[in-house]
C-alpha cells in the first residue's frame, strides 16, 4: 500500500515582557497586528519568539523544550516552495523519506512519523481517511516552528515525534508588497503577489492578500501539478482592547500525481537488466488523477481583561474535497523483470472545525514572574468518502487484494493499460470528536530560573461507518486520556541555560481486538535534556539536546495469529543545532542528528532497527553578503549528509540504503531597492541516490534549478 531566526544580550523578564509584547499573541502567532508586526521588526537574525511551544510568546533559548524555527526570509533564500523541505537544514527532522511526492508532504520527527503533527496558526490541520491529506503551501507563510517530542498537553491527540506549526502571512501596519516570478527545470513556473497594509480610512483596520500560481513536472516521466492559492485576511480592532484577526484560504491542486515506488531490485540493488530510471512511471500517467480542493475560514480574537487577565480565542473551518486516482507497484518483481500493480480509487470530502480558548494571567513580584495559561480546545472532523481501490477491507473484516495487471519495471508500456474493474466502492461515513481541557503554568524565579508544569485531559470519540457487498460494520474508540509535561531550566550569566524536561502524548487506535474491545491509545514518553547557548559578545546561539522517547501499547504480531497490544517503539539521540554570524557578512547555520529508533515488530522480531531513520544526519548552510564594489550581490551554499537506513523489519528482505550527500547553491543581487533577482540549484550535482526503503524503496529529488525576479513596491 502506498505509506500513509541576532542576539548579543539577554533579556531581563520585565524587559522581554515590554519589548517582545508578552501576552499580545495567539498560538503560533500574535492576532494583534501591531504586535506581530513589532515582534517580527524587533527580532534579530537567529533569535526569535515563539508561541507553539507553549502558546504563550517565549523567547526560544527560555523554553525548557527542543524547538527549531525557520522564517520568511529562510524560505526565500532557499526557494522552498514544498512543505516538506522546509526543515532540511534543522536537526531532529528526516525530509522527505519517501522523495519528492507532488501529492503530500512527509517528515520524520525524532524517529516517528509527522503525519498526523500538522497545524497551522495553532489549530490542527487533518490527514486522514488514507489520502485525505492537507496541503501547505510555503509561499502564504511568515515562519514555520517545530516543537520537538510528545506535545499532547498543548495540542491533544497527537504523535510523539512533536508538533510543525506553519504561522500564516497576516496583515502589516506598513504598506508593503512583492510581485514574483519564477521559471525552473522540470517545467516550473510561478507568478506569486503578496501586498499589506491598512486600509484606505481605516486606522483601525489592515489588511493581506496573498496569491499564487504554480506548474510544474513531476520527478516522473508523465507527473505533473498546478496549483493555485489565494489567502486574504484583514485585523480590525475593535477597541483599544480587542482585536480580531480573519483568515482565509483557497487552494487547488490539479495533475498527475507521482506514484515514486519501486522495488528493491533495480533500484538500491542492480540486476541483470541494470538499474530502473529515477523518472520511470510505474503508475499510469495517461489514467492517474489528482483534483483536491481546499478551504479554509477563520478568524483570532484577542481581548485584554485587565493588565493581568487577558482572553485568547482561535477558530477555523476547514473544507477539502477529493478526488484520487492512482496505479502503483507491488513491492515484489516477478523474474526476470516484471512487476504487479494495483490502484488507489478515493473520491470524498471533509468538514473539520477547531476551537482553542485560552485564560492568561501574568503576575510579577520583585523577584517573580509567574504565567498562568487554562485552555479549553474543541476538533471535530466529518468524512464522507468512496473507497474503490483494488486492496479493501470488507464489512465483515477480512480484507482482499487485487493486482490489475503487470508490466516491465524497467520498461513499462503504458499504451497497454486497460481501466480495472474493482467492483462496487465501500462508502465510508467517519466522525471524530475531541475536547480538551488543559493547564500550564510557567514560573521565573530571580530572573534565573524557569519551571513549567501542565496537565491535559482529553476524551476523543470517532466512529467509521462502512458498507460494502457484504454488509454494514462499524470501527472506531471512545477514550480519555491525561497527559502531563514538566520542566526547568537555569539561565546562568555566561549565556549557558541548561534544562531537562518530561512530556507526553497518545494517539488513539480505530481497531479493535479478537473481542471486540477497543485498543487502548499508543502512548508517548520523553524525558529530555539539553543546553542553549547564547553567548555575550557573539551574534548568535547553539542548542544540545539528548532525548529518550518511547512509544508504547504497539501493536504486534503474536506467534497465535492476531495483533497483541504489547509493543514498543523507542528513540534515543543527541540533537545539534546552531546559528549564528561568523562576521558582519558571513553567517552560518549548522545541525548535527544522532537517532537511533528500535522497534518491535512481532513476538519473535523485538528492538528492530526502525526503517527510513538514518544513525546520523549532519548539515550546513553559509550565506555571505557582499559590500563595497559587489555590494547587492548575495551568495550561499549549503551541504546536507544523510546517513545509511535500514529496511523494514517486517520486510521479506534485507535492503539497507547507502549515505548520500547533497550541494544546494543560492546567489541573489538587488538591481535596485525595488527590483532583485535570484538563482536556486538544489542537488547541485544531480546526485542519484535512494532516498529510503521500507516495504518499497524511493529515489531522491533530481537536481532544481530555479530562477527568479522580484519586485517590491
Amino acid at each position: 500500500m502506498i505509506p500513509a531566526s541576532r542576539r548579543s544580550w539577554r533579556l531581563s523578564p520585565l524587559a522581554a515582557a515590554v519589548r517582545y509584547g508578552l501576552g499580545l499573541s495567539l498560538v503560533g502567532a500574535s492576532s494583534l497586528a501591531p504586535a506581530q508586526n513589532d515582534a517580527t521588526d524587533i527580532e534579530t537574525d537567529t533569535v526569535v519568539v515563539s508561541a507553539s511551544a507553549l502558546k504563550v510568546d517565549t523567547p526560544t533559548l527560555e523554553t525548557p523544550k527542543a524547538v527549531s524555527e525557520v522564517g520568511r526570509d529562510e524560505l526565500d533564500k532557499r526557494s522552498v516552495d514544498k512543505y516538506d523541505e522546509t526543515f532540511q537544514y534543522r536537526a531532529g527532522v528526516v525530509s522527505q523519506p519517501y522523495g519528492s511526492d507532488n501529492n503530500a508532504d512527509w517528515m520524520l520527527l525524532r524517529g516517528f512519523s509527522a503525519e498526523g503533527s500538522t497545524y497551522q496558526d495553532g489549530l490542527r490541520l487533518f490527514r486522514t481517511g488514507g489520502y485525505f491529506w492537507w496541503m501547505t503551501e510555503p509561499f502564504g507563510l511568515e515562519r514555520v516552528e517545530l516543537l520537538k517530542g510528545p506535545s499532547s498537553i498543548l495540542y491533544g491527540e497527537a504523535p510523539p515525534g512533536g508538533v510543525v506549526n506553519a504561522v500564516s502571512k497576516r496583515p502589516t501596519a506598513e504598506p508593503q508588497g512583492e510581485l514574483e516570478l519564477q521559471v525552473g527545470n522540470k517545467g516550473h513556473r510561478q507568478i506569486g503577489i503578496d501586498t499589506s497594509g491598512p486600509v484606505a480610512g481605516h486606522d483601525d483596520m489592515r489588511y493581506r492578500l496573498v496569491g499564487m500560481v504554480r506548474d510544474g513536472d513531476g520527478e516522473l516521466e508523465g507527473s505533473e501539478k498546478q496549483r493555485y492559492y489565494f489567502a486574504p485576511s484583514l485585523a480590525v480592532d475593535v477597541s483599544d482592547d480587542t482585536t480580531v484577526t480573519f483568515l482565509a484560504s483557497v487552494q487547488k491542486d490539479e495533475g498527475v500525481p507521482t506514484t515514486g515506488f519501486f522495488p528493491a531490485q533495480g533500484t538500491r540493488e542492480g540486476t541483470p537488466f541494470g538499474k530502473i530510471d529515477p523518472d520511470t512511471n510505474l503508475g499510469q500517467p495517461d489514467y492517474d488523477n489528482l483534483d483536491q480542493r481546499q478551504l479554509s475560514l477563520g478568524y483570532e480574537l484577542e481581548h485584554h481583561l485587565n493588565d493581568t487577565w487577558a482572553f485568547e480565542q482561535n477558530f477555523r473551518y476547514s473544507n477539502l474535497d477529493l478526488e484520487l486516482r492512482t496505479v502503483y507497484p507491488n513491492s515484489y518483481v516477478t523474474p526476470p523483470r516484471s512487476i504487479s500493480r494495483g490502484v488507489v480509487d478515493r473520491d470524498g470530502e471533509y468538514d473539520a472545525f477547531t476551537l482553542d480558548n485560552r485564560l492568561i494571567a501574568r503576575t510579577y513580584t520583585e523577584h517573580t514572574e509567574n504565567t498562568l495559561l487554562l485552555g479549553v480546545g474543541y476538533q471535530r472532523l466529518d468524512l464522507e468518502y468512496d473507497n474503490a481501490d483494488s486492496f479493501r477491507t470488507l464489512g465483515d473484516g477480512s480484507s482482499y487484494f487485487v493486482n490489475i495487471d503487470s508490466v516491465d519495471m524497467f520498461d513499462p508500456d503504458h499504451d497497454a493499460f486497460t481501466a480495472p474493474d474493482t467492483g462496487d466502492p465501500t462508502h465510508h461515513d467517519v466522525e471524530k470528536e475531541q475536547i480538551g481541557v488543559y493547564v500550564q503554568d510557567q514560573f521565573r524565579l530571580n530572573d534565573e530560573w524557569i519551571f513549567l508544569a501542565g496537565a491535559r485531559y482529553d476524551s476523543v470519540d470517532s466512529r467509521d461507518v462502512y458498507s460494502d457487498e457484504t454488509g454494514r460494520s462499524q470501527a472506531g474508540y471512545d477514550d480519555g486520556q491525561l497527559s502531563l509535561t514538566g520542566g526547568v531550566m537555569y539561565l546562568a550569566d555566561n549565556g549557558l541555560s541548561p534544562y531537562i524536561s518530561y512530556s507526553e502524548s497518545f494517539t488513539p487506535l480505530a481497531s479493535t481486538n479478537v473481542s471486540g474491545e477497543s485498543y487502548e491509545p499508543l502512548e508517548g514518553r520523553q524525558l529530555e535534556a539539553g543546553i542553549k547557548y547564547a553567548p555575550a559578545g557573539f551574534d548568535g546561539y547553539l542548542t544540545v539536546s539528548a532525548f529518550d522517547l518511547e512509544e508504547s501499547n504497539t501493536l504486534i504480531a503474536s506467534e497465535a495469529g492476531v495483533q497483541r497490544q504489547i509493543g514498543e517503539r523507542n528513540s534515543t539521540g543527541v540533537e545539534v543545532e546552531g546559528m549564528g554570524y561568523l562576521t558582519d557578512n558571513l553567517k552560518l547555520t549548522a545541525s548535527y542528528t544522532y537517532t537511533d529508533t528500535r522497534v518491535d515488530v512481532s513476538e519473535n522480531q523485538q528492538d528492530e532497527r526502525a526503517a527510513l531513520v538514518p544513525y546520523h544526519m549532519a548539515s550546513a548552510w553559509l550565506d555571505y553578503d557582499f559590500t563595497g564594489t559587489f555590494d547587492g550581490l548575495s551568495v550561499g551554499g549549503g551541504v546536507r549528509y544523510v546517513g545509511s537506513t535500514a529496511n523494514s523489519p517486517s520486510a521479506s528482505e534485507d535492503a539497507k540504503v547507502s549515505s548520500y550527500t547533497l550541494y544546494d547553491a543560492m546567489a541573489s543581487y538587488e538591481i535596485t531597492p525595488s527590483w532583485k533577482a535570484q538563482l536556486n540549484v538544489t542537488n547541485l550535482t544531480d546526485e542519484e541516490y535512494v532516498s529510503g526503503c521500507d516495504f518499497y524503496c524511493y529515489y531522491g529529488e533530481s537536481r532544481s534549478v530555479i530562477g527568479s525576479l522580484s519586485y517590491r513596491f
